[in-house]
């Protein structure tokens, strides 16, 4: 028979666990929480020799301006959920990046885009997959997590909700570029010459510089709430109807209040097979890692074992505002604005 002492003992870790949720999603009485985020733009074979310094510039600008538009929400009082679809959307209009306009191309020359957002307050998140005429895939993502009972809507079906939702379906044509469409003629090529049925990589335009091009943000807000978005266009010559892990949840894109929010570009069917993100979380929350402890081993450790080294990278950001950014490929367009409101932007493995 359990003794009145253990009984009790009991009772404390459950009500202390309650109230440690409790704390991590209730915002605080003052709204005065130190405000940061961080975002990549894909990692790589990304080196200084493989772009002219006008490229390289144009993707710091590019990564600077989404930085500042997604702060600018959070330091006006914003959510983090506002902040971090502020910042996507930048990026999503760029063709600089592979997400919105400037999404590859599948084997059989379509754009299908895939995105999700999560709040780590509520621990809800939306999704979309495969979506062809949606200029901005993060904004369709959090319209599924606030408007539906749902987490995941694909293709036409997702489509026929964002027009309910009074989104304009864009044309096909609208996601052409010159660079991604001779990227998928050469991945063509390849194929016919019986290499690799799928492109794992593609060139970031207007350099000789491959990698995955996936989009995301992570961002905490003055009530001390966290959230992340991820957003891609894919791989490139994908097979119709391929889903990665930037849709996923725990996938590619997590937020937990409790612990951290994070965001990863890759070779998703890694990051789906070893549910990354929600790992780093689950690290933090069960063994007591620190984020960056917890990070370096998904990406360095864990992934590599996993046959993923020279794989991705992944951006993550915890309660405090502490900002981690890593990969095992040799760059990744990544930068931050932390705490103190200090904006840092890098491309190459040595800055």
């Amino acid at each position: 028979m359990p003794t009145m002492k253990s009984i009790l003992f009991v009772f404390t870790l459950l009500f202390s666990g309650m109230a440690l949720r409790a704390a991590a999603s209730a915002p605080p009485a003052m709204a005065n929480h130190p405000i940061a985020i961080v975002m990549h733009g894909g990692a790589g074979t990304i080196l200084r020799k493989d772009m002219t310094p006008q490229m390289e510039a144009r993707y710091r600008a590019s990564l600077k301006t989404a930085l500042q538009t997604g702060y600018a929400v959070l330091k006006k009082g914003g959510t983090s959920l506002d902040a971090v679809q502020a910042a996507i959307q930048v990026l999503e209009d760029s063709p600089l990046f592979n997400a919105g306009k400037g999404a590859v191309f599948t084997h059989d020359g379509k754009n299908q885009m895939d995105a999700a957002i999560m709040d780590g307050k509520s621990m809800r998140a939306g999704a979309v997959a495969d979506v062809q005429h949606i200029r901005n895939p993060i904004a369709l993502a959090r319209l599924v997590m606030e408007k539906t009972p749902h987490v995941l809507l694909v293709a036409d079906g997702a489509e026929k909700f964002a027009q309910s939702q009074g989104m304009q379906l864009m044309p096909a044509g609208y996601f052409y570029t010159k660079p991604r469409w001779q990227e998928l003629q050469r991945a063509l090529q390849a194929e016919k010459r019986g290499r690799k049925s799928l492109a794992l990589e593609e060139n970031y335009p207007g350099t000789t510089a491959q990698g995955f091009g996936t989009v995301g943000a992570v961002a905490v807000d003055r009530y001390g709430n966290i959230a992340a978005g991820t957003s891609t266009g894919g791989l490139t010559n994908k097979l119709d109807g391929r889903v990665g892990d930037s849709p996923i949840p725990g996938d590619g894109t997590y937020a937990n209040n409790l612990t951290c929010g994070a965001s990863g570009t890759g070779t998703g069917e890694y990051y789906m097979e070893l549910n990354l993100t929600k790992d780093v979380s689950d690290l933090m929350e069960y063994r007591g890692w620190s984020l960056k402890r917890a990070v370096d081993y998904e990406i360095h450790d864990k992934l590599v074992k996993f046959g993923g080294e020279n794989s991705g990278g992944l951006i993550a950001l915890d309660r405090q505002g502490e900002i981690v950014t890593a990969f095992n490929t040799a760059g990744m367009y990544r930068g931050y604005i932390d705490t103190h409101g200090n904006l840092v932007v890098k491309i190459f493995r040595d800055e």
